[in-house]
């Protein structure tokens, strides 16, 4: 069975569901804030400039996910599945933000386990990249069971990043 790279997923606080071309308004509603982008290694990427980059990317990508929250259907942000790699089994989770509101705790944990649920179904690692500077995402990582295991340099824009990683608790 071929990875769903935009599944729909459901939880008790969200959802997330395939991006499409007219989430612009509500996501980018939600990503105009300075301060989710602060240690960010493109800390303007609340401006319309720079996010419309940043989506094009995502839906480019194949695998971005928009977040709503599961009460009132209001978009709250953003993640993404990319770089699947079969042979070694592994796919990275990132590109993720949330609305300030839903910062510190159970909306960012459920995200992350509806999307390593869904991953552990065809993979036995999931790897996420996080700016040097970004601790506050690097903090979380960290709370959701993330293994630091060192840097790398991303090869299209040459910069540095954290590695974290999270094995599949029950590999196939």
């Amino acid at each position: 069975m071929p990875f769903d790279l935009q599944p729909v997923l459901k939880g008790k606080l969200l959802q997330l569901r395939p991006l499409r071309e007219e989430d612009w308004d509500d996501l980018f509603a939600v990503a105009a804030d300075p301060l989710i982008w602060e240690q960010h290694p493109e800390p303007d990427r609340y401006t319309e400039k720079v996010f419309r980059g940043f989506f094009r990317d995502a839906m480019e990508s194949g695998g971005a996910l928009i977040v709503t929250d599961a009460q009132d259907g209001r978009v709250i942000g953003s993640s993404r599945y990319n770089a699947y790699d079969p042979v070694n089994s592994e796919i990275e989770i990132g590109w993720t933000f949330l609305a300030r509101r839903y910062w510190g705790g159970e909306y960012n944990l459920e995200m992350k386990q509806l999307m390593l649920q869904h991953a552990f179904q065809f993979v036995r690692r999931v790897n996420f990249l996080v700016g040097p500077q970004n601790f506050r995402s690097q903090k979380a990582m960290e709370k959701i069971g993330g293994v630091r295991k060192g840097s790398r340099i991303d090869p299209k824009n040459g910069r540095e990043n954290v590695v974290f990683e999270i094995e599949n608790p029950r590999p196939n």
